[in-house]
């Protein structure tokens, strides 16, 4: 199917099946109840998982496969988003031309700093895309404000040109659209004490991510991933059979830029706002847990790690103490006591606690990210299965006592 291997077909579909279905695998739980608190279907929140999914896609095809560490990817980030709110400004606010100038627009960015930056490797090479990236912060914070905004960013305006559009009304608000489709527009359906909602927004973006995944598979599986697999495997015997290294570690590198790039632009199409902050290293350092947590070099690893990552940081960290106090409310006094105290570190502005630990347990035990935890939970599975019919054949074969 679409020239993928059953396998990969398999986890195309799976893929699909998770971010179509997502706004009923994330809201399982009634609206009104408990654990209502722990529902995630709501339209921003997947807007962010799918986006920043692509996100992470991009970064695994540059890290997973030749082993270049970047910490300057957030800089493509931005400046797609740039891109995208400059042709809403001036052009349109159809967000199909934004997206492609982001697109593009990254795509020169990540060709010039890879240009410059693959001339080192290992952590020179990561500390120079470091160095790109908070330039491209500091530049966009307080040099060139007059072209990103500065502190206060960019939005559409009243008084933008938008010459393909029609001119606003008095008090009327420029929204992003596709063909007229707003992008905020959702539908809700209630199906008893549950709510599902169904925005257009995030179906758009869900789809580019589906194809933006389809294209990492086919990368993953042609002779190109292979070259850029030895290339993590051992550059300079590759070198030395004399092959150059360099136009395909270049190439993987622009392809991650535009993938990178084209979250940007997703972001500006589901929210018109823009801010340097985009860029900061902390963006850079979040895309690399991302990728890490889920495992690098693996398909669907980076689109699992940035659904968890982005899941505990709306979600976990809303959680405070007066929500732990509704929780165990039907404990005794000083039981109940011990017990916040002991949660209440972990949870709320302390999230990133709890995903520091996390992450180093999946650095010491799961090298291999999520993914490796899932493979070796299936592996119990089938060696279970594999026992018991073992024991029903030996039992068909022994006589009758």
């Amino acid at each position: 199917m679409f020239g993928l291997n059953k396998k990969d077909a398999g986890l195309l579909l799976v893929v699909a099946v998770l971010a179509l279905g997502a706004p009923f695998i994330l809201n399982p739980f009634p609206e009104g109840s408990a654990m209502a608190q722990f529902n995630a279907g709501y339209p921003d929140l997947m807007q962010r998982l799918v986006i920043f999914g692509i996100f992470a896609i991009g970064f695994n095809i540059m890290f997973g496969l030749t082993g270049y560490l970047s910490f300057g990817h957030a800089a493509f980030l931005g400046v797609g988003s740039y891109a995208a709110i400059w042709m809403m400004k001036l052009l349109t606010m159809n967000v199909v031309p934004a997206i492609m100038i982001s697109v593009v627009i990254a795509g020169l960015f990540s060709l010039l700093v890879g240009w410059i930056s693959l001339r080192r490797s290992g952590i020179y090479f990561s500390i120079l895309t470091l160095a790109f990236a908070q330039m491209s912060y500091a530049l966009a914070y307080s040099v060139l404000t007059p072209i990103t905004g500065g502190e206060t960013g960019l939005q559409p305006k009243y008084d933008d040109p938008r010459i393909l559009d029609r001119a606003l009304e008095e008090g009327e608000t420029a929204r992003a659209n596709l063909f007229g489709l707003q992008m905020n527009s959702s539908v809700n359906l209630e199906v008893g004490s549950w709510v599902f909602t169904f925005n257009a927004g995030y179906y758009i973006a869900a789809i580019v991510m589906l194809v933006a995944f389809y294209l990492s598979i086919r990368i993953f599986r042609s002779p190109f991933g292979l070259m850029l697999r030895a290339v993590k495997s051992n550059q300079q015997r590759l070198n030395y059979t004399g092959l150059n290294s360099k136009p395909y570690t270049l190439a993987a590198f622009v392809i991650s830029g535009m993938y990178a790039g084209l979250a940007g632009g997703l972001l500006v199409a589901m929210d018109t706002q823009v801010g340097a902050e985009r860029m900061f290293w902390t963006a850079s350092g979040e895309v690399v847990l991302m990728t890490i947590l889920g495992g690098a070099g693996t398909l669907i690893g980076p689109v699992l790690g940035a659904g968890f990552i982005k899941y505990m940081e709306n979600i976990v960290s809303k959680i405070n103490k007066s929500i732990l106090e509704q929780w165990f409310a039907f404990m005794p006094d000083g039981l109940e006591d011990f017990v916040i105290t002991i949660i209440y570190p972990f949870i709320g502005k302390g999230w990133h606690l709890t995903l520091g630990l996390m992450f180093m347990m999946v650095v010491i035990f799961l090298p291999g990210g999520l993914v490796e935890g899932g493979q070796k939970i299936a592996k119990l599975f089938k060696r279970g299965k594999k026992d018991d019919d073992g024991a029903k054949s030996a039992d068909a074969t022994t006589p009758a006592e």
